[in-house]
């Protein structure tokens, strides 16, 4: 707007101005005067620079809605996305197109944001399905026990029936037990402290006794009882689905972390993340697998995660399986002497 004022001033204005000059002797033996006198033809500048102006304004202004609603327009498409998506069509995406600006990570980040959304609903519609599942063995089991048993109340039948609804029992206990367990460890972790953990490994390992441990000084950072339950629940699936007269190997070092092997069946690789979700057995029939709920690996994953551990798995050549979890939360010495003040 300057600019173009300044052009119209210099070329509309001053091209029509003339000059003329004059010499005047006032007094006598007097120096001469030069009097220059500027004649304007044309309007004044003050009126063309206040038109030139209304009108630069107002086009700036037309200028600016215009490109303010392009540069914003991708907004518009991503608030109505945002207001469409419920959980029946989750699987929309805005997919904005155009360079690289802040507008598209924008786009892009929002995207990434419904896939994990996306991910996690599908999870918990799975996990809830699962668990109905699980949950409505045992009570059937115990309703038909009820019912037959019942049905000729001899005391060899009852005693009989008595068994398998005290067994189915302590299945939905110990289904809802993992099932707290994997809720906590998911809701993340309220209170740490400095953990020995190559003691807690030790003392864990110490209830079975053909376990055989290797371990070195590991302070960490974390819950003491959620750490508990993944090593508990690492060394006893080992020693679960191992082989008769197999070996199960444990190790725990500062750079290594918690390393569980056996030498149990053969693992398929492509069915190894299988084993971290819920309610996933490596035998598709339920009925023989009584002893587990299917939660032993996804309850360590899910540990892991809220303490920042890296867990993998990789099949033994000639059977068995190898879990690795990653520790990144070592606790120093100022934080022991914090705790052992505690």
């Amino acid at each position: 707007m300057l600019v173009a004022v300044n052009v119209f001033i210099t070329y509309a204005v001053i091209g029509q101005t003339t000059i003329e000059t004059a010499t005047v002797r006032p007094v006598p033996d007097g120096k001469p005067v030069i009097v220059r006198h500027t004649a304007f033809s044309g309007p004044e500048p003050s009126i063309i620079t206040l038109v030139v102006g209304v009108v630069l304004v107002a086009v700036s202004i037309w200028a600016g809605w215009w490109l303010a609603g392009r540069t914003l327009r991708p907004l518009g498409r991503i608030t109505a996305t945002a207001q469409r998506l419920s959980l029946t069509n989750l699987d929309e995406r805005i997919a904005l197109k155009g360079p690289k600006d802040e507008l598209k990570e924008l786009a892009d980040t929002f995207d990434a944001m419904l896939d994990r959304l996306e991910r996690a609903v599908t999870a918990q519609s799975r996990f809830i399905a699962n668990a109905s599942h699980e949950l409505r063995t045992p009570l059937a089991i115990q309703r038909a026990a009820i019912q037959i048993g019942l049905a000729d109340p001899t005391p060899d039948r009852i005693d009989r029936f008595r068994a398998e609804m005290l067994e189915a029992n302590r299945r939905t206990e110990r289904l809802i037990d993992g099932l707290l367990v994997l809720a906590h460890s998911e809701h993340g972790l309220d209170d740490v402290e400095a953990v020995r953990f190559d003691r807690l490994v030790a003392d864990v390992v110490a209830a079975f006794p053909t376990v055989k441990l290797q371990s070195q000084p590991t302070p960490v950072v974390g819950d003491p009882v959620l750490l508990t339950l993944l090593v508990t629940n690492l060394v006893d699936n080992a020693v679960r689905h191992n082989v008769p007269d197999g070996n199960v190997e444990v190790r725990v070092t500062p750079d290594g972390g918690l390393v569980v092997s056996n030498t149990g069946p053969e693992v398929p690789v492509e069915r190894i993340p299988e084993l971290f979700e819920p309610f996933r057995r490596m035998t598709p029939d339920r009925t023989l697998s009584a002893d587990s709920a299917g939660l032993g690996l996804s309850i360590v994953a899910s540990i892991a995660r809220a303490h920042a551990m890296t867990v993998t798995a990789r099949p033994n050549p000639g059977g068995g399986l190898t879990v690795c979890c990653r520790l990144s939360r070592l606790a120093g010495p100022s934080q022991f002497r914090g705790a052992v003040g505690r």
